[in-house]
């Protein structure tokens, strides 16, 4: 008997630029499958982050919530149990909820005293991450709280629902999708599954300082094109370019063989399919040093390079469709409820992109709501035109989640300057564009935040 209520599988890549797929411009071929899955489904033009850091973005994905909202507006700070996810959303409407990956939702600590003995003991960074931090992944857990802390390029260990150790030999991204493939072809529940596949790549690994692509990317990759962003700046993009697309087209690769086991099981019509990141990569090109953190950064900034992603969904999003209006990561936990027949909480902000698609959508935002961290407390509007972002002066981003004062960052004219080389904060003749955009930040951040600020020029 055919279920009626559609699997849901989450794919989520790591720092992936939206400019990586060639249905977003790529000349090279990198993502065949992807493209191939936005031919068939609804790629989302212009989809945005709405926190540029890891943890935060993930707590956002998983309540639906903006960063300061549950409290984990930086990395190295735990999702509170008290918060309810979608795991525990759709495991009451009657679904089997899995994880595999990258979870970074475990840890407790202040980044800048790891020493401290009660930091260490709410470290899970190489530990089992104990199932009342699984954010309610009860039936099926094969992960790390932070992946690239138990694994490099090649190799690596993650914990099962036991918490027991299990190793994997070759490439990681490869290992996840066996892990994700087994899990597929093995269940024997007949109820319909959530599945969270948290890649990490293309991220950088940490401990090596350098993206980890397969064997054989610098070749592969070598006749890249950089993007306008960073063609012409500084920063490590020459040389970790290649690898960084040979990360994005094992994605590829692996989202493809996910996409014919589905195939294969009889379960392709009925398994909704959603790929997106956390947030891009500027190659150390926009933060070139961080106040308080003191090292060369790959995001935690307002660039399209840092907020744009991609996000491609099929089936049930049908038809080769492009959807033009802009929307956010904060959009997906109510879009995921909507697939399984769930009305949107009224604690979860965003839309249902299910409106966009079938154009049923009133009143759709015109404009993201983009919360910066760690390199700074800022705060971002982006509409079709503009992009207008403030910063507290003097505020540390690690240990301050918001300011009650901010001043004026950065204005970019994406219309005449997509690759944001021209700032024009600073020009007299965006004065009333500058107070309109400001205007509309403080109400997001009043909404939001519940704070009345100030931003001053």
């Amino acid at each position: 008997m055919k279920q009626s209520k559609p699997n849901i599988i989450f794919i989520l890549s790591d720092q992936q630029r939206w400019d990586t797929l060639g249905c977003y411009g790529q000349k090279l071929e990198v993502t065949p499958n992807l493209d191939i899955m936005a031919s068939e489904g609804v790629r989302f033009e212009y989809a945005f982050t709405c926190q540029p850091v890891c943890g935060p973005a993930r707590a956002c994905l998983q309540t639906g919530k903006y960063a300061t909202e549950t409290g984990c507006y930086r990395n190295n700070i735990a999702l509170p149990s008290n918060e309810k996810t979608l795991a525990h959303y759709l495991a009451e409407a009657g679904y089997e909820t899995g994880y595999i990956g990258k979870w970074h939702l475990a840890s407790d600590g202040d980044s800048l005293t790891g020493d401290n003995a009660e930091v260490n003991e709410l470290n899970f960074n190489k530990r089992a991450v104990p199932p009342e931090r699984r954010g309610g992944y009860d039936d099926y857990w094969l992960a790390s709280d932070v992946l690239e802390f138990t694994s490099h390029g090649y190799d690596g260990y993650m914990f099962n629902r036991d918490m027991q150790k299990v190793e994997f030999k070759g490439y990681r991204v490869d290992c996840l999708t066996d892990f994700a493939l087994e899990y597929l072809t093995s269940r024997v529940n007949e109820r319909p599954f959530f599945l969270f596949l948290s890649y990490i790549e293309p991220h950088h690994q940490n401990d090596h300082h350098r993206y980890e692509g397969p064997i054989g990317s610098v070749d592969r990759f070598k006749d890249f094109k950089a993007p306008g962003d960073l063609a012409g700046s500084t920063g490590d993009w020459p040389e970790q370019y290649p690898d960084y697309l040979g990360c994005c087209a094992s994605l590829d690769h692996n989202t493809g063989r996910i996409i014919k086991a589905l195939k294969h099981l009889g379960l392709a019509d009925n398994t909704i399919v959603i790929y997106t990141s956390d947030h891009g990569s500027h190659f150390r090109t926009r933060n070139k040093f961080l106040e308080y953190g003191n090292y060369d950064d790959y995001k935690r900034s307002c660039h399209e390079a840092s907020i744009h992603i991609p996000l491609i969904i099929q089936p049930g999003f049908k038809g080769g469709k492009t959807v033009n209006e802009l929307v956010s990561l904060i959009d997906l936990p109510p879009t995921i409820l909507r697939c399984a027949g769930i009305e949107k909480p009224e604690s979860m902000h965003g839309g249902c992109l299910q409106e966009l698609v079938n154009g049923k959508a009133d009143n759709w935002p015109q404009e993201v709501f983009i919360q910066i961290s760690e390199s700074k407390v800022g705060r971002a509007i982006r509409t079709k035109r503009w992009k207008y972002s403030v910063c507290a002066p003097g505020v540390n981003g690690f240990i301050y989640s918001g300011s009650n004062y901010y001043r004026e960052d950065c204005l970019y004219d994406l219309d005449n300057d997509p690759h944001e080389l021209n700032n024009l904060v600073r020009d007299i003749s965006t004065s009333a564009v500058r107070r309109n955009l400001s205007r509309l930040l403080m109400s997001y951040i009043r909404r939001i935040e519940s704070r009345t600020v100030k931003i001053t020029e």
